[in-house]
């Protein structure tokens, strides 16, 4: 089997130079702002407890984004493959990071928390199911080196 190789291209460009630069840590913003071409580009900043603006997205927050997206994503493939019929997907995804004492810090684990709609009762067991599969897909969880769980629920439409 041959592999595909993609590449990503963005520009993140710091915006938060308040007229001293990096003079000293409290000088300046972690404002910056991430763009691809032709696309709106997204406001982002550190954690506030970084000093960051809490209006703007952070790096960590992408991050639990990025793997709520790919789950998802790989998710409804499954279910249009499989003769699954969602008619609505959202996901309350939660992420913990933890610091050490060097400074740094990793994130531990990753929780999904997709509540799913079918069509139909009879697609519940099977729609469940392809958590698992999407899970397994997704290029985001698998380049990760924590565990991304997965708590769905799954709700069938009113008709």
């Amino acid at each position: 089997m041959s592999h595909r190789n993609h590449t990503y291209q963005l520009t993140t460009t710091w915006t938060g130079n308040k007229g001293q630069g990096t003079s000293n840590y409290k000088a300046y913003d972690r404002s910056h702002t991430i763009q691809a071409a032709g696309k709106v580009a997204i406001p982002g900043s550190s954690d506030p407890a970084f000093m960051g603006d809490v209006t703007r997205y952070n790096p960590e927050e992408m991050l639990v984004a990025s793997l709520s997206a790919c789950h998802m994503l790989w998710y409804l493939h499954l279910c249009a493959e499989a003769g699954v019929v969602v008619t609505a997907y959202s996901d309350a995804a939660t992420g913990n990071m933890e610091e050490t004492t060097n400074g740094g810090g990793r994130f531990t684990q990753v929780t999904l928390h997709p509540v799913v709609t079918v069509a139909e009762e009879a697609m519940v067991n099977k729609a469940n199911a392809l958590h698992t599969r999407a899970n397994e897909l997704c290029f985001i969880a698998n380049s990760c080196n924590f565990p991304v769980h997965h708590a769905p629920e799954c709700k069938v439409a009113d008709n």
